[in-house]
């Protein structure tokens, strides 16, 4: 099922890593732009900066996913013949 269907059908589907931080970079260019409003200036830096903290979170979570696949590949598994060579 295509995104569009899916959201055609109700179903919220949760945002990528990647469109978050598009959509932060979105918000700086505007901010840096400084054509917007005090209050929308406001509303915009919030979101940016729990944007920021989503990203934060799910680099940590890959990170710790990359760490845990790093070390369960540099052990050597129990069939494996060249783990007997000294």
């Amino acid at each position: 099922m295509s995104s569009k269907t899916r959201a055609d059908a109700g179903q919220k589907s949760e945002a990528t890593f990647d469109e978050r931080l598009a959509k932060l970079e979105q918000i700086v260019a505007e901010l840096e732009q400084g054509k917007i409003g005090l209050e929308d200036a406001i509303a915009r830096y919030q979101q940016g900066t729990d944007l920021a903290r989503e990203c934060r979170s799910i680099l940590d979570s890959f990170q710790r996913q990359v760490d845990e696949l790093t070390e369960a590949g540099s052990k050597p598994y129990a069939g494996d013949p060249d783990s007997a060579k000294a």
